[in-house]
């Protein structure tokens, strides 16, 4: 840590203008958040699955081979692409024909294909001094033997919380996922939330006075996400900030 404190001093103190007044190191809470979810993926339809819908929507039939001889598909084609609608709910066998369902009726009106995925798990971190889930991964959370004292304005509540708005789960958790232009995996509903431990992460503080506009504000390092955090940096600006012209000027 002296190195990095080291580092940032160095990069401070190139503008001739500023001094640092004030150095400090202390630790912000994060909670660990495992979540449960199911989601969809959603794609253009493509121009078989179409034709298959309006070929079942305007006769009558009984099976894959004659929508096969129909179109003029290979039949195995014609039986993957029967199951899969079949198995996701945009067909079923009524009557003893092929029917669409209110939820093919949907899908093929929008031009658009919603295939429900296996149920998958993630590990979320949500940081109680801003109040959202940050976006970083659980492997960037490092241990260390020895702390320095907690931020001095953290928000008990909100630390000992342990239950999430959905909203606000769903938006972590689609930050999480890879979009491309065809296919776009959505998230939309959580199975379970479940909040597990809470690790400390270290924060840099500097005070700093800036000579030529006489400015007195706060600069802190954020290990966890690797740059400046300007949500703590207004926390302490806004209940210090009186202090600090009083104290170092």
């Amino acid at each position: 840590m002296s190195k990095l404190q080291q580092r940032l001093t160095r990069e401070l103190q190139q503008n001739r203008h500023l001094k640092i007044v004030k150095s400090n190191e202390w630790c912000i809470p994060i909670r660990t958040v495992e979540v449960t979810y199911e989601p969809i993926r959603r794609s253009t339809m493509d121009v078989l699955m179409k034709m298959l819908l309006i070929s079942m929507q305007e006769a009558d039939f009984q099976n894959a081979q004659e929508l096969s001889e129909l179109l003029l598909v290979d039949p195995l084609f014609i039986e993957d692409l029967v199951s899969l609608m079949s198995r996701v709910r945009l067909i079923e066998h009524r009557e003893d024909f092929y029917r669409l369902t209110s939820k093919g009726e949907q899908q093929l009106e929008r031009g658009i294909f919603e295939e429900e995925l296996d149920v998958e798990t993630a590990t979320l971190l949500f940081s109680p001094c801003h109040s959202v889930f940050l976006p970083i991964g659980e492997d960037r959370i490092e241990e260390y033997d020895e702390l320095p004292e907690p931020y001095r304005y953290v928000d008990k509540e909100a630390e000992q919380q342990e239950q999430f708005e959905e909203a606000m789960i769903i938006t972590a958790l689609q930050r999480e996922k890879e979009e491309s232009t065809t296919s776009q995996t959505l998230i939309e509903t959580i199975v379970n939330t479940e909040a597990k431990q809470i690790n400390d992460i270290s924060c840099l503080e500097f005070i700093l006075h800036d000579k030529e506009q006489d400015i007195v504000y706060a600069r802190v390092w954020n290990t966890l996400l690797n740059q400046w955090d300007s949500t703590l940096e207004q926390q302490l600006s806004e209940k210090e900030q009186l202090r600090w012209r009083e104290e170092y000027l």
